[in-house]
């Protein structure tokens, strides 16, 4: 099965990449900043953050005691978290949005899934090079833990684009699948230490916030570029083994019901 849907996305690949292109250049047609806005949403978000709380989080940070220790901080958790939210996010409303497409032209739907990610990918690559950029002048540049960042993305984007396709193909027969999840991403949001460091709650609610599978992932992120700390790979085993559920839950609710998702469409 794997095989075969390999073929089909290399046989479909200059239908995949002309659609990430025409979907970016619209994004940013008729625009004066074009893809700046990419980065302006997250950056206003920082900005905002950073003020209101940068003073009050400053001396909660275990082991730095800078002006730029937070902004860093949240950094490394807000933009991956916004890779997060636009791969689900846009995952779970991708045939519905296309449905006039689906409907005309014969292509294996597995492409709209992918092209989904790849959008997402270019958005977030344009932000992660300006942080980059961030970390080089500030003089904050990781060393070689930042090669965790590889592993830690990947895994990320399995756990993502699962549960992104499981929403997607749910969302095209109970419509308020797409109300719910987006009520539910913004209170996964603040139950995930990007604001915070966990260290700050009470025992209790460390522990409910440890049950989050995002948390482990996020506080990976911010030791790597905060800390210039290796990942405990130990923790983020249990997202790996749920990411790798829902890709194989989503595979098969696709392929079970890819024929009805077109009628019902």
């Amino acid at each position: 099965m794997l095989l075969n849907l390999y073929r089909s996305l290399w046989n479909y690949r200059g239908f995949i990449l002309g659609s990430v292109k025409r979907e970016f250049q619209a994004r940013y047609r008729n625009s004066l900043f074009g893809a700046l806005w990419t980065v302006l949403n997250p950056l206003s978000m920082i900005v905002v953050y950073t003020v209101i709380f940068s003073q009050i989080m400053r001396a909660r940070l275990p082991g730095v005691d800078d002006g730029l220790a937070y902004s860093v901080y949240l950094c490394a958790g807000l933009l991956t978290w916004g890779l997060f939210s636009e791969i689900t996010t846009r995952s779970q409303s991708m045939f519905l949005e296309n449905a006039n497409l689906l409907k005309k032209i014969s292509f294996p739907r597995i492409c709209l899934p992918v092209i989904a990610l790849l959008n997402a990918g270019i958005n977030f690559g344009i932000i992660l090079g300006l942080f980059f950029g961030f970390l080089i002048i500030s003089g904050r540049l990781p060393g070689m833990a930042l090669l965790a960042l590889i592993p830690l993305l990947i895994l990320q984007v399995i756990f993502a684009a699962g549960l992104g396709m499981i929403l997607g193909i749910l969302n095209v027969f109970f419509r308020d699948v797409g109300q719910f999840f987006g009520i539910l991403l913004q209170f996964w949001f603040w139950l995930t230490p990007i604001v915070y460091p966990v260290s700050i709650l009470p025992p209790g609610i460390q522990h409910l916030i440890g049950l989050n599978p995002m948390t482990a992932l996020m506080t990976s992120y911010q030791n790597v570029f905060l800390y210039n700390q290796w990942p405990d790979w130990r923790s983020l085993i249990p997202l790996l083994v749920i990411g790798l559920l829902f890709c194989g839950l989503a595979l098969r609710m696709f392929r079970q019901r890819v024929g009805e998702m077109v009628d019902e469409l």
